[in-house]
């Protein structure tokens, strides 16, 4: 199935980079993240895993960033980020060994 022309020019592409996985359920995660490409806007959706052929479908709950909930996360800010939804059990914590994910989707409509 083709994507709807013009769609992508709507929607702004994002990335976090996963630093640590703070905590986790079966639909939630809360993640140390480091904004890759942004802003981020409370309300992304998150459908590709680098470096997996898994699902997920998340979506941003909420970021902290200095004690603070923020509605956007620029480029190389790092903060805390809620995800939910589908996949939160694929997400790992990085080290200098095995490297780090990184999440990719796309912003609300606005």
């Amino acid at each position: 199935m083709s994507e709807i022309p013009g769609l992508g020019s709507r929607r702004s592409s994002v990335e976090l980079q996963i630093d640590r996985v703070i905590v986790a359920s079966l639909e939630q995660a809360t993640v140390s993240v480091r904004c890759l490409r942004g802003p981020v806007r409370r309300g992304a959706r998150f459908n590709r895993l680098s470096g997996s052929a898994q699902v997920i479908d998340l979506t941003l709950t909420q970021a902290v960033f200095f004690r603070h909930q923020v509605a956007a996360l620029d480029t190389g800010l790092t903060a805390f980020v809620t995800l939910r939804g589908e996949g939160v059990q694929h997400l790992k914590s990085g080290t200098l060994a095995s490297g780090w994910q990184v999440i990719e989707g796309a912003n609300p409509l606005s």
